[in-house]
């Protein structure tokens, strides 16, 4: 398992309701190594909501055994996953079902690696989105184990 499995499966059942693990990422920032907990709540995170989750995070990280983490350190930021939100799992494309998403493949469906569209529908495993193909609308049915990345897209 890596860090992020680790920190989310330690973390997930003790954070306070409404708040739920929208992902978490491992990541070098230059010298530093960061570990960023994305967050989220039905009405959405506050700038106080961060701090306040930070303050039961961080003592938490500290109760995984075995300790995970390297011996130089690392830092934490908690933070709301934003109007562009990262779609992890099988909920998460439930929940999000009308929204404007970017897929990103691991290899290519009908000559693309790459759809912008409307999710239209879940439903065993995969999504449906409607496309614009040039001048018509198109849908495209992606099974998830073949999305690389997906996240919501604020459709401008």
């Amino acid at each position: 398992m890596d860090i992020p499995e680790i920190v989310e499966g330690f973390i997930a059942p003790k954070l306070p309701e409404p708040y739920e693990i929208v992902d978490v990422e491992w990541e070098r920032l230059g010298a530093d190594e960061v570990l960023r907990i994305l967050i989220d709540k039905p009405e959405g995170v506050s700038i106080q909501d961060t701090a306040d989750l930070s303050e039961i995070i961080s003592p938490l990280l500290d109760e995984i055994t075995p300790d995970p983490f390297p011996a130089a350190g690392y830092m934490l930021e908690v933070a709301s996953p934003g109007a562009e939100r990262p779609l992890k799992k099988a909920e998460d494309f439930e929940r999000f079902v009308g929204e404007y998403i970017l897929v990103k493949l691991y290899q290519k469906i009908e000559g693309e690696k790459e759809f912008a569209g409307d999710l239209v529908k879940f439903s065993d495993n995969v999504i449906t989105i409607d496309i614009l193909d040039k001048t018509r609308h198109k849908q495209i049915e992606i099974p998830l184990d073949k999305i690389a990345k997906a996240q919501t897209l604020v459709k401008l």
